[in-house]
């Protein structure tokens, strides 16, 4: 069975004269594994996905694993068609047999019934040879993962975790209760009270700044060293805050260029974080 504890990071994608970066990206990749961390996530929402096509998708995979020290990596995975998703997922797990997993959202603006969401999932989850984690994120794809349906989906020996973007604090306890499934936070300034509540770990893109900070803080969390942790929580939230008062990854990428690690380039439509919001977040991430 494999671990979600622990803080993961899910990766930005380095862009140069737009084109992927895979020098930058194994750069970071490496840094970050030295940090503490649990383990990546390649291109999930934070690594401009939707934008990538499908031999960059691939690329990035490959960078991430070969750089990622033995950590493991989640491919982020999406779509419509719970078909397509499910040959992608077999065909991604052929081509890099040292992927760990999926990361994989609900079928975005077609808005289907809880009963065509558990359909989605498992037709994915009985193609998938590696484990997936179900990604709750409403805000993205226009539905819910309902309580009743991460419920069911738990009976699927391949779904084992739920990186919740709901912002539904009864939907969380309700997971932690059941207790099948591994609850990892996914809004980055819920961080806290995830953990609190019980959460195996999170998915967290603040984590590229003062990685090994949110490492210890999950760690005090999980000893329940709680004035420690709060205290700690209390300088990481004004960065979380500061990371995204833009877009996400438009600040964080600021900030990382800042810093050297690779050029500040988004691909349209979004657009570079303002200048005074990357030099505020950058001021926040010094230690």
């Amino acid at each position: 069975m494999m671990d979600f504890s622990g803080v993961w990071v899910p990766l930005v994608t380095p862009f140069r004269s737009g084109d992927v970066d895979g020098p930058a990206l194994r750069r970071l990749v490496a840094h970050l594994a030295t940090q503490g961390v649990a383990g990546f996530v390649a291109c999930g929402s934070t690594g401009e996905a939707a934008m990538l096509d499908e031999l960059e998708l691939s690329t990035v995979l490959r960078v991430t694993l070969d750089a990622a020290q033995g950590k493991p990596v989640l491919m982020g995975l999406s779509g419509v068609r719970p078909d397509r998703v499910a040959r992608r997922a077999e065909q991604l797990a052929a081509e890099h047999p040292a992927l760990a997993g999926y990361l994989l959202t609900a079928p975005a603006y077609v808005k289907p019934s809880q009963a065509g969401v558990l359909d989605f999932f498992r037709t994915v989850a009985d193609a998938s040879p590696r484990p997936i984690v179900a990604y709750d994120i409403p805000a993205r794809t226009g539905v819910r993962i309902e309580v009743r349906t991460l419920l069911a989906l738990a009976d699927h020996p391949r779904i084992r975790a739920v990186k919740d973007c709901s912002a539904d604090a009864d939907a969380a306890r309700a997971i932690v209760a059941d207790g099948r499934l591994a609850l990892l936070g996914g809004n980055d300034d819920e961080l806290f009270d995830q953990l609190a509540r019980g959460a195996a770990g999170a998915i967290t893109a603040s984590s590229h700044l003062r990685a090994a900070d949110f490492v210890r803080l999950h760690r005090w969390m999980a000893e329940g060293r709680l004035a420690e942790a709060r205290r700690l929580w209390h300088h990481l939230s004004g960065l979380v805050g500061a990371l995204f008062a833009e877009p996400n990854p438009c600040v964080i990428k600021g900030v990382l260029a800042m810093q050297g690690w690779l050029a500040d380039e988004v691909r349209a439509p979004m657009r570079t974080a303002a200048r005074v919001a990357v030099e505020r977040a950058e001021a926040l991430s010094r230690p």
